[in-house]
């Protein structure tokens, strides 16, 4: 079910009037049975994947606390299993391909069809989601989790359930089970996250990849500048659509009375590629943080350890995003930022100028490692570089491919831009209470109303996937 969509502008309506008037100890299941039918409504197969996964990471936890000599055994069956599923529908056709081509540089002449395994949406976020309670509970962080209900409705949480952020057991479970009571005023704070997430999503990202994807889908017919222009926008389209979705997923979120965690700290302003790294997908970030970087032993073991591990860290995070070589040198790239970061002496104290100065560079560097996320092959990122350089007296401008764009449009996108950064932060100046919620949720439907007015003037009536949900 897309967030941009009327169905679920209907269903978060249904959710939103039934889950409050029920009685506490039955809401959680309306939550799970919510949640289920979201993330099956397109394909109810994936319930059995979803149901599989929360079953595992449900068991071997409990197994790991009644048997304590076979805890390592549980645990690693556990990880074991919960990732074999990931490779299975992620990596297990690209690992095959992978090995081919290998071999047919060696002198084979192996051949075989593309598995064509369809990737279920949202798997890598769910299954993170799962990997990280089973670590906590073996590490003695958290006790397991004996309620059924409960842990599956923490794996499949509608709101945060396809594209994140990643929560952590602890803190999104003892909110799930807590009794709360309605609160007019998180339907206005979750309207607002909602509006930033539509117009950062619609107006923006959805604008901007009007004039992107006819760039990148054919790279030889443009000229060095328009693709020059085009990767500078898409450092803004990436951004609106994936923190456009977490802003729409922390507001339909708090209107059920949940705080789900930021996943984007103006990432843009970041003064170093590290930095960049604490502002951009923040829960993915401290995943691999907590889960793979200091277990290696992060910065604490000497230079040689912390390159090797930052090397092994973001080698993973471009191979989390995509089966496919392209993300492994997105990756490799911001690997060799990282460690030339950490080579680098550190000041404590920056001046206003390097400031500046770093947020320049972080961004070109950023930047430039989007050419390969971007581009529909490694093939033809390496023809995006090489056009950027060579090619602007060839194909064509940018200007033509811009001389489509309306009036409204451009007022549109502007309005976007410029509010969209400090709509959760406007105050409400009127204390709602039950008796006038339903002016708080008329709110909510009027930008929705908003929103697919714009999908359907200016997209055909069907607002475009978001990003993210391709990993």
């Amino acid at each position: 079910m897309s967030f941009v969509s009327l169905v679920f502008f209907l269903f978060l309506a249904v959710v939103i009037l039934v889950h409050y008037p029920l009685p506490h100890r039955f809401r959680y299941l309306f939550l799970l049975a919510a949640s289920y039918l979201f993330y099956g409504f397109v394909n109810p197969w994936l319930l059995f994947l979803i149901a599989g996964v929360t079953l595992v990471a449900y068991l071997f936890p409990l197994g790991m606390k009644r048997f304590e000599k076979a805890r390592k055994a549980f645990f690693w069956m556990a990880i074991i299993l919960i990732l074999g599923c990931l490779f299975v529908f992620k990596y297990l056709d690209f690992t095959i391909q992978s090995v081919i081509k290998i071999s047919n540089l060696l002198g084979s002449s192996w051949r075989a069809d593309p598995l064509s395994i369809i990737l279920p949406v949202g798997i890598s976020f769910y299954v993170f989601q799962a990997l990280s309670y089973v670590i906590d509970v073996y590490r003695g962080r958290i006790e397991p989790e004996r309620n059924i209900g409960y842990f599956a409705l923490f794996i499949s949480f509608f709101p945060q359930l396809v594209a994140g952020p990643i929560e952590r057991f602890d803190r999104l479970m003892p909110q799930l089970k807590a009794e709360r009571k309605f609160d007019a005023d998180n339907l206005v704070e979750g309207a607002k996250y909602m509006v930033s997430g539509y117009l950062k999503k619609v107006v923006i990202a959805d604008l901007l990849a009007l004039f992107i994807n006819p760039v990148y889908n054919d790279l030889p017919s443009h000229s060095g500048g328009a693709i020059l222009v085009a990767t500078v926008l898409f450092a803004f389209q990436v951004y609106g659509d994936f923190s456009g979705y977490s802003d729409i997923a922390k507001g339909a979120a708090k209107m059920l009375g949940v705080d789900l965690m930021e996943n984007f700290d103006s990432p843009y302003l970041a003064s170093s590629p590290r930095d960049f790294w604490r502002r951009w997908h923040i829960s993915l970030s401290r995943f691999f943080g907590d889960y793979v970087y200091i277990p290696l032993g992060g910065s604490k073991k000497g230079k040689p350890r912390e390159v090797r591990n930052l090397l092994i860290v973001f080698l993973l995070s471009g191979l989390w995003h995509g089966a496919d070589a392209k993300y492994i040198v997105w990756g490799a790239l911001h690997a060799l930022y990282a460690i030339a970061e950490a080579l680098l002496p550190r000041r404590k104290q920056k001046s206003l100028s390097r400031r500046i100065v770093g947020g320049i560079l972080t961004f070109l560097l950023v930047d430039f490692a989007w050419i390969f996320f971007r581009a529909n092959s490694l093939s033809d990122a390496f023809i995006a570089f090489a056009r950027i350089f060579t090619a602007w007296g060839e194909g064509v401008r940018m200007g033509a491919l811009l001389s489509g764009l309306s009036l409204a449009q451009v007022l549109l996108g502007i309005l976007g831009i410029a509010s969209c950064r400090y709509i959760p932060k406007i105050q409400c100046k009127t204390d709602l209470n039950s008796e006038n919620a339903f002016a708080a949720l008329s709110l909510l439907f009027a930008v929705m109303a908003i929103a697919l007015a714009w999908v359907s003037v200016y997209q055909g009536g069907n607002g475009s996937q978001f990003l993210y949900f391709q990993f």
